[in-house]
This record gives C-alpha cells, structure tokens and sequence, in this order.
C-alpha cells in the first residue's frame, strides 16, 4: 500500500529542450540584461552598452537559429520538426526561417535606433536655429534619446520569435502580448512630436486590446469544440467533425481577427496609417518589417496546423479579406500626401499579395510568402532609414512636397529611396518583383487565379504613387528653404546600405533564398 502511494504521488518533471529554445531564450536574457544595465549602469554609459548589448544578442540568436536549421538531428529523416516545452513550442525549419528573418531585420532595425546626434554633422545650423535646450535640439537629430527603447526593443522582438512558434493558443496569446506591450509604448516615445506620437501610442493601444478580445474569445470557443488548446488537438477535432460547427466556426472567425489585425489586413488595418505617423521612425520600420513576419508566420501556423482540413471552409472569407486589401491599401495610397502614411497604405498592400500565399494553402505558397516577408522587410527598413534622412528645423520633412527636388539636393538618397519604391512596386530586377512572382504563382497554382489577377491590377495601381514621388524628387525644382538631407551615421549608413543590397540581389538571383525557403516549407509544421 505504502509502495503504490509512493509511486502514483511521484510526478515527473517537464521535459525542456532549451537548446531549441536557444535563440528566443538569448533574446529576453539580453532585455533583462539591458534593464539591469538601465537600473545601475552610469548615464554615460548606458547607450553605448545598450547597442553593444542589443546588437550582440540579436546576432549571437540569429546564428542559433541557422545552426539548429542546419545541424539539429530532430529534422533528420525528413521529419518536420519536433513538439517542445510541454507541447507549448513548435520548432520546425519554417519556424527557424521565420526567427531568422525576424532577429536579421530587428538587427538592422536596432541599428536604425542607435542613431546617435553627434554623428549627425550636416544638420547642425538648423538644428541651432531651433529654440529649446540643447538636449531638445539632440532629441530633434536622434529622434529616440530614451535609453529603454532598447531592452523594450528586445523584449518585443523575443514575443516575435515565439509567436510563431506557439504550438497551443495560449501560448500565441502570451507571446502576441509580450510582442505588442512594448511597441504600444515604444510608439509615444517620439520628442518633437510627443502629441502625435502618443495620440499615436493611444490608438495602437486600444485597438490592439479589442484585437486580443477577439483572439481570447476565439480561443475559448475553440477550447470549447475540441477540449484542448492545443493546435494539433483542434486538427484532429476538425478532421472527426463530431463536436458543434458553431463553435469551430466562431472560433475561426475571431481567432483570425485578432491575427489580421496585427498584419493589418483590411478590415482591421485602420491603426496602422496613424501608428505610422506617429511613432518614432525607427520603431515603425521594427513594426513594419518584423511585427509583418512575425503575424504571418502565425496565420501560418494557425491556419495550416489547426485548420489545415478545413480550407474550403476558411478560403472564401481570406478571399474577400485579401482583395479588400489590395485594393484598399492601393487605391487610399494613391492621395497620402505624408510619406509615412503612404508607406503605411503600401504595407497594407503588401500584406494583400501575402494574403495570396497563405490562400494558396500549398508548399509554394508558404515558401514563397516567406521569401516576400524577407525581401519585403529589408526593402522596408531601407526606406523608412531614407525618411529618417530628410529633415527640417522642426523635425522629419514628412509631407511629400519637402520631397520635391531631391534628387537634385542629394542624388544618392533620392536615388535609394527610388530603388525602394519600385521594389514595393514590382518592378523587375528588385526582389519586390521576385516576392510577388513567387506568391502569385503558388496562388494560381492553388486554384486562386482571380485573385491574382486582382493583385496584377492592384500592383498597377499602387505603382502610381510611387512613380509620383519619384518624378516629384527628379524633376521638380527643391525649394530655396527646403529640407536638408542630414550626414548619416554608420549605423544608419550600414541599415541603407543592407537594405539596397538585399533588394537589388534578390531582384537579380533570388533563386538561393528561394530554394532555401521551399526547403524549410517542405519541413512543414508539426502537426
């Protein structure tokens, strides 16, 4: 009696595979690390230890990530992947491809950040006729001079990584929160347009806390059909169809909500043009490229692993879903006359023709929709470094009216920022081109080809805007006043830099990233 009550009140304990969890783990050590250094390092000190802190973690988990992709015995075999953490955590190679492509584009998103005011030298005369203190003048240069902004910036970035990775629901849930509470505040930390910024800040807030609302009240309801929050649990579920439809569908319904808000598909992307605008310039380029992949890989794996038998049921709703944002995002593009917003209306855009590879529910929409989350984000972070550039006495010259004559003022900026928007444009020979290639043609594979054609349409129309601007930098007369283009920075000089390559190179043979992308497709998630 006593041996049998031993033995049924030993438990044992979880079994963890930190290894796989490596880069995530690396990730939030380094934020606590940064909040340690921001609790007790001196004043002097801080940002210099801050950027040697954040850029080395983002680098050290990046090479984690290609390391486990390339060597880790669970792929062996062929086998997808393998289940971790209490089946908490997926780890598969479409995973490590998304948290590789996250900590690349938060690496140079960082390196956005720590653009520092005294290497700004070019823009010092304006900058004195500016009343105020000299700290405001060096906050209207450095744009962020809150030291917190860089362990926020990575616990931000660890909620990314495993947001993607989340194999049960609750798990997506924390991550989606550890990713979004951060980038709530990082959004009001600008200086010279704190009104803005935390108008801004307050909008993100509230309708991301209705868009959590809706993902909860999703997962109870799928809670409520299959007993388990786990994805492959709902899977099976689905697949037995024994249990009510009208809980699977509601749950279906407002567990996408929440997602399609964070990639800001239409009709729930009335947040990100304001968000936009408002945030300090570096942290939209953070949303804009990593927040991006980071929700896709989630819609992915949600879409994929739990309702992988149920895409004649969930198509048709990501079908309107799809082309209204498309068409919204380039159609509203068309009279933005704030740079920032019409980046923003182009991201909504793009988030349409991704869209198209998640419908396409086959190996090459995946793989090609990761190769257009990769190409899109560097092409992202590239430009909004450019917007970083142009200044006036009272900041960022956003309007694009400032714009006008700079190619004349500084070719090789204007010459950039062109590059960059006819990549989000399409244009052959830039890797926006190769991205939307690959999707479309995994989508009309899939049977989607009207909605390809839609994409066809709306890529011509988003065009407008961009050659508008470039023919407003190349052939119109700058302004006797106008805005000056500021000297910038290694670190931002490194962010263009990266950003230019990526693009022209994977315009020009994109076929090893590709190749790379549909082998780690070919891994599909674990199931």
């Amino acid at each position: 009696m006593t041996g049998s009550l031993a033995s049924a009140s030993t438990i044992a304990a979880p079994a963890f595979e930190w290894g796989l969890l490596s880069p995530v783990l690396l990730v939030f050590a380094a934020a606590i690390a940064g909040v340690l250094v921001e609790a007790f390092a001196p004043r002097t000190l801080r940002r210099s230890l801050h950027i040697a802190l954040s850029l080395g973690g983002l680098a050290g988990a990046f090479i984690l990530a290609v390391w486990l992709g390339a060597t880790n015995s669970h792929f062996a075999g062929g086998r997808p992947g393998t289940v971790i953490a209490v089946g908490t955590v997926g780890v598969d190679r479409p995973t490590l491809f998304i948290q590789a492509t996250i900590l690349v584009l938060a690496f140079v998103s960082v390196l956005l950040i720590a653009e520092s005011s005294h290497e700004v030298t070019s823009f010092t005369p304006q900058a004195a006729a500016v009343p105020g203190s000299a700290e405001e003048r060096e906050g209207l240069l450095a744009g962020l001079s809150h030291t917190e902004v860089y362990p926020l910036t990575l616990f931000a970035v660890g909620g990314m990584l495993l947001f993607p990775a989340a194999n049960d629901l609750l798990t997506m849930f924390i991550a989606l929160e550890v990713l979004s509470l951060p980038l709530y505040l990082m959004c009001g930390l600008a200086r010279r347009r704190r009104l803005l910024s935390q108008e801004a800040a307050m909008k993100y807030f509230l309708l991301g806390a209705f868009s959590s609302a809706f993902f909860l009240f999703g997962v109870a309801m799928l809670y409520g059909y299959a007993g388990s929050v786990q994805l492959a649990a709902i899977a099976t579920a689905a697949q037995s169809g024994t249990a009510s439809a009208t809980l699977l569908y509601a749950g279906i319904a407002l567990l996408g909500i929440g997602l399609l808000f964070k990639v800001g598909a239409v009709p729930f992307q009335a947040w990100k043009p304001d968000v936009y605008q408002g945030a300090p310039t570096p942290i939209t380029a953070l949303m804009a490229s990593c927040t991006l992949v980071s929700a896709f890989g989630a819609l992915f794996r949600v879409f994929y692993v739990a309702f992988g038998q149920l895409t004649w049921d969930w198509r048709p709703a990501l079908w309107v879903v799809a082309i209204l944002t498309m068409l919204v995002g380039s159609v509203i593009a068309i009279t933005q006359r704030d740079v920032k917003r019409l980046l923003a209306y182009s991201s909504i855009a793009q988030a349409g023709y991704i869209l198209t590879g998640l419908i396409a529910a086959n190996t090459a929409g995946l793989s090609g929709s990761m190769f257009y989350l990769a190409a899109y984000g560097f092409a992202t972070v590239g430009a909004f470094a450019i917007v970083t550039l142009v200044r006036d006495p009272a900041g960022e010259a956003n309007h694009l009216s400032s714009w006008a004559g700079l190619g004349k003022r500084s070719p090789l900026v204007a010459g950039l920022f062109a590059l960059f928007l006819i990549a989000f444009a399409g244009i052959p020979l830039t890797s926006g081109f190769s991205g939307k290639f690959a999707v479309f043609r995994a989508a009309i594979e899939g049977g989607a080809l009207p909605l390809v054609v839609v994409g066809v349409l709306s890529s011509a129309i988003l065009a407008f805007p961009y050659v508008r601007v470039i023919v407003l930098m190349f052939f119109s007369e700058p302004a006797p006043e106008g805005p000056v283009v500021v000297k910038p920075s290694a670190y931002t000089g490194v962010a263009v830099a990266l950003g230019a390559a990526v693009t022209v190179v994977l315009g020009i043979i994109p076929q090893p990233l590709l190749s790379l992308a549909n082998h780690a497709a070919t891994q599909l998630f674990v199931r």
